[in-house]
């Protein structure tokens, strides 16, 4: 009783020296306390939040909610990589970081670390930025690897991400058809972004996420799960579910305008039908190829799907053009220096750390691009390798899966690492949030399938022995 006495007291005095600004921290602190406690000692959970930060995270600081979000999410990502850590340490098994993606995500982590040393770069100050997320982002596979133990919880997350993807796709058909709020117009009341998004007297939409890109990137990946839901052995009513989810979805991406994101469902049609080759596969791809093409040459003055078609006429469009141009331009540079201009060179941290350097202005347009002329033609030479790695991981544990449910798990986390990579080409596919968390769990997900069927095969052997001994 004295102890609730004396934090009413401390309260008390708190509130009337340091009025509202003393409430909201001790507010903060208990909420962020059980939840710090939440997420080191409850994986699942902490799992969990950070897939619902990711997705929320430029929503929270639209409507208002103060501090640096952005920092919140790296400590939060730190937390979940500490809990692992201990975890390690008191289980002693090591073998999470000895897998073929396990040693390409160490090799590069470290290369860019390595960075630092670049004699070329013209900022330390941008690497310091730069790396912070680079190494965070990469471990955060790990976190996924370590916490992602049974298909119960595979199965829930498929399910969170599904009902995350519903959420941003409605939000976008509140945008078209209602309008945005006052707080996501006040974000678009810049010279930049109404250049940018509003296109030919058409807004472009981008929903909960950080701009049209992501969006769009974010509403194509569900449609590639779903295309694996409806070719697996689901039950009838999921099947439906997924039809739904892949009509939903892709409307809504047509309303982000984002051309390069038009090509990556085709893209992963294809690696599905070379995957999964069969009749019913066959006919599909068919179906699917001839609505594509109607698509895209039938006449129309809808903007949406004007924008739609453009993209599969590159060599029409002014942007990509101009892109091709700049990239044209900066290959000898990338010749030159075999581990480029260094971490944050290019883009943001390029003007705000550099802004008189050669590179300080050069904008990349492309994931790929960004690592050559940042890290080198060394460093794309390696981030290829990973990529590549990666994908065979993924192909080669699609093939030696046995159970059904388990085998269209790693499909489609395969095709979805795939198009990412795909997509990483055109735009940076993999620097925002959510976007860059999804592509590791994705690859968690090929290796924690493979895992998953390897211990039901093990279990299924062993009562198999058994029956057959006590026979």
């Amino acid at each position: 009783m004295m102890m609730f006495i004396g934090c009413a007291i401390i309260m008390g005095y708190g509130v009337a020296s340091g009025g509202a600004t003393f409430g909201g921290i001790v507010v903060a602190i208990c909420v962020a306390v059980p939840l710090i406690y939440g997420v080191v000692a409850y994986p699942k959970f902490g799992t969990v939040v950070l897939l619902l930060m990711a997705y929320f995270l430029f929503q929270l600081g639209r409507i208002g909610v103060p501090g640096p979000l952005g920092t919140v999410m790296d400590a939060l990502q730190l937390l979940l990589l500490l809990a692992l850590l201990v975890n390690q340490r008191r289980e002693d098994n090591w073998a999470l970081f000895k897998g073929p993606i396990s040693v390409m995500i160490l090799l590069w982590v470290a290369y860019n670390i390595i960075e630092v040393a670049n004699p070329t770069a013209a900022s330390r100050l941008a690497w310091v930025y730069t790396v912070r997320s680079v190494a965070i982002l990469q471990f955060s596979y790990f976190i996924f690897l370590y916490n992602v133990r049974t298909i119960e919880f595979v199965r829930f997350l498929f399910k969170l991400w599904l009902g995350l993807a519903f959420i941003g796709a409605l939000w976008a058909y509140k945008q078209e058809y209602i309008g945005f709020s006052d707080s996501e117009m006040a974000f678009l009341n810049t010279p930049d972004l109404i250049a940018l998004l509003f296109i030919n007297g058409h807004w472009r939409k981008y929903s909960i996420f950080s701009d049209p890109v992501a969006f769009s990137y974010n509403m194509v990946m569900p449609c590639i799960l779903c295309i694996c839901i409806i070719f697996g052995q689901f039950k009838a009513w999921k099947k439906g579910v997924a039809a739904f989810m892949i009509l939903f979805c892709f409307v809504a991406m047509l309303y982000s305008g984002t051309r390069g994101a038009n090509v990556l469902l085709p893209a992963a049609l294809f690696m599905f039908a070379i995957l999964n080759y069969n009749k019913k596969v066959l006919i599909f791809s068919c179906i699917a190829a001839f609505f594509f093409i109607v698509l895209i040459n039938f006449p129309t003055g809808n903007q949406t799907i004007v924008r739609f078609q453009s993209a599969f006429r590159p060599n029409n469009d002014d942007s990509y053009n101009v892109r091709k141009k700049n990239q044209k331009r900066i290959q000898p540079y990338i010749l030159g220096h075999p581990m480029g201009g260094g971490l944050g060179s290019v883009g943001e941290w390029g003007k705000k750390f550099a802004p008189g350097s050669y590179l300080g202005n050069f904008a990349p347009d492309s994931g790929y691009m960004r690592v050559a002329v940042e890290d080198g033609y060394l460093g794309l030479i390696l981030f290829c390798t990973m990529m590549f790695v990666m994908m065979k991981t993924g192909i080669n544990n699609f093939y030696l899966i046995k159970d059904p449910e388990l085998k269209s798990y790693c499909l489609a986390a395969t095709l979805i690492v795939f198009t990412y990579n795909v997509a990483n080409f055109p735009q940076e596919a993999l620097v925002q949030f959510p976007s860059n968390i999804l592509f590791y769990l994705f690859c968690a997900l090929m290796v924690i399938t493979k895992r998953l069927d390897d211990e039901k095969q093990l279990r299924e052997a062993q009562s198999k022995q058994l029956i057959e001994a006590a026979v």
